[in-house]
């Protein structure tokens, strides 16, 4: 793709964002929606390959349809209170069309199915945008119209998330599909909170955004999109495969990586809400995905291809990849669980 064009469009992926969270109108909101929507389609379109445009149409529709539903909700919003102004959602409909068109931005359960198919079509960066940078927005607007949304309805989307993050994931042996059903278990974490203590949504959100920038950025160096292709990394690049089947344990919030910050912290606060039991089930589905998050790293580290040498390669070209972004990311998926206390202190 053409720099100048690049440019532009991630100029515009920025400019959707800040606006959506500068704004306290409805309006303006859903113009950095729209702003997002539009300026990824051709970074997602670009290759031109069939799935790719696939993929493009399909994640088109779903945000056509969500942001359609966000304007037709602050539209009867703004009729029954008369106001525009985003802190105040009283119509209980409204509120309830608001949650569900953003929950279908994200992909939050029930409306997650559009997710794994779209990011299975797209390129590993594309896909990165689009399970990090993307989800900002929509989020931000979520956090903030919490209070006017029935904690009931935001407590079964959390569950159902997480439950069909770690259920869905099972049967994947597409790389792209494992990572778009973690994007929907973590969200379900992130929503199941809010309520509670929105400080810890922005904490899991950020681990969250490390951890898989890690693993996409892990996965582009390495050219992997499939669980077969995995056992063929350890003879290339050793240090690599054991930097990523760590990342793929933070992801699955294992101690003493820092994916068990979050995870254990929102336990606490569910505890402390006299929650023990939605706290008892939230833990059981990160089991679930704890075991697909295992089978890719027995996959990674145990296994050995019929194809492949067991030793490194010495005429093997060195990459001209730009490596900092993986390098930085793997660093902070792996290594902040001994500064909790100072984040807590911090959020």
């Amino acid at each position: 793709m053409n720099p100048y064009v690049l440019t532009a469009l991630l100029s515009s992926l920025g400019l959707g964002t800040t606006l959506t969270f500068a704004s306290s109108h409805w309006l303006l909101a859903w113009m950095g929606l729209e702003i997002n929507t539009l300026a990824i389609i051709p970074l997602m379109a670009q290759h031109h390959h069939p799935r790719a445009v696939e993929a493009t149409t399909k994640y088109f529709l779903t945000q056509a349809a969500a942001a359609a539903m966000i304007l037709f909700a602050s539209t009867t919003n703004a009729w029954l209170t008369g106001g525009w102004d985003m802190n105040d959602v009283s119509s209980p409909i409204a509120s309830a069309m608001v949650i569900a068109a953003l929950a279908l931005k994200i992909g939050l359960a029930p409306m997650h199915f559009w997710m794994p198919e779209v990011l299975q079509g797209l390129d590993l960066l594309t896909g990165l945008i689009l399970s990090t940078w993307q989800k900002l927005a929509p989020l931000a607007l979520i956090v903030q119209t919490a209070q006017a949304i029935d904690p009931l309805l935001l407590t079964t989307l959390g569950l159902m998330s997480t439950l069909v993050g770690g259920w869905g994931g099972l049967n994947q042996t597409q790389l792209r599909k494992i990572l778009a059903y973690s994007s929907i278990a973590h969200m379900g974490w992130m929503i199941i909170i809010l309520q509670y203590a929105p400080q810890l949504t922005l904490l899991a959100l950020l681990m969250y955004i490390f951890m898989t920038s890690s693993a996409f950025l892990t996965l582009k160096a390495s050219s992997s999109t499939k669980i077969g292709t995995l056992a063929t990394i350890w003879s290339k690049s050793p240090i690599l495969t054991t930097a990523a089947a760590l990342v793929l344990l933070s992801l699955g919030g294992l101690p003493p990586l820092t994916g068990f910050m979050p995870k254990w912290l929102i336990l606490q606060e569910l505890a402390k809400q006299g929650l023990p039991l939605l706290a008892t089930v939230m833990a059981l589905a990160a089991l679930l995905s704890l075991y697909f998050y295992l089978r890719l790293c027995y996959a990674m580290t145990l296994t050995i291809s019929p194809h492949t040498n067991t030793f490194i390669t010495p005429w093997r070209v060195q990459t001209t990849q730009f490596s900092f972004p993986l390098a930085l990311s793997t660093v902070v998926a792996l290594g902040l669980l001994p500064m909790a206390p100072a984040i807590v202190m911090l959020v």
